[in-house]
């Protein structure tokens, strides 16, 4: 059963004049307006947190593990999260990346952001010792401080979607 919105999304074409310039820029750079985004446009500086913040990361990220490890490292987090709308975002992700999740034979380091990830995601507070240890030999500590934040921000945006109710958008078949 389809849950109702707490809140209704931006309308683009009607939103104040601020907004629309976010927009513009957001579109600019490539990017796509989900319902996460419209509702975080009810108010700038939030998007700009929740939005432009994840995706300074996850371009950092990317310079450091690559496309796909990021991808499958963000889709790890929100699976295990248990957010429909961000799982949903990554599987579309991975279909236009050519990625088949069905039959995906991950690397050593892909199988360790997996598990890194979902394991912050399960429980923060207790991530296994042998995880981290893993974690220090695989990667720098600049690198495991980005691939820490990329997480952080993943549950965030989690959260915003299961708080606010988004409707998550169409899976593309």
């Amino acid at each position: 059963m389809e849950q109702k919105p707490i809140i209704t999304e931006i309308d683009p074409e009607n939103a104040p004049e601020d907004i629309k310039e976010i927009i513009k820029d957001h579109l600019a750079q490539g990017y796509i307006l989900t319902g996460e985004k419209r509702t975080l446009l009810h108010n700038g500086p939030a998007f700009n947190a929740v939005e432009g913040g994840s995706y300074a990361v996850s371009r950092e990220l990317e310079k450091f593990i690559g496309r796909r490890a990021a991808i499958i490292f963000e889709f790890a987090v929100s699976e295990e999260n248990d957010c429909i709308v961000c799982t949903t975002y990554y599987r579309n992700l991975f279909k236009k990346s050519n990625i088949d999740l069905e039959n995906l034979e991950y690397t050593p380091r892909e199988r360790l952001l997996e598990k890194f990830g979902r394991a912050i995601a399960k429980d923060p507070k207790n991530v296994p010792e042998e995880v981290y240890e893993d974690l220090k030999r695989e990667f720098t500590e600049e690198e495991i401080v980005v691939i820490t934040a990329m997480g952080v921000m993943m549950i965030a945006n989690n959260n915003f979607n299961d708080i606010m109710k988004i409707t998550p958008d169409k899976l593309i078949v």
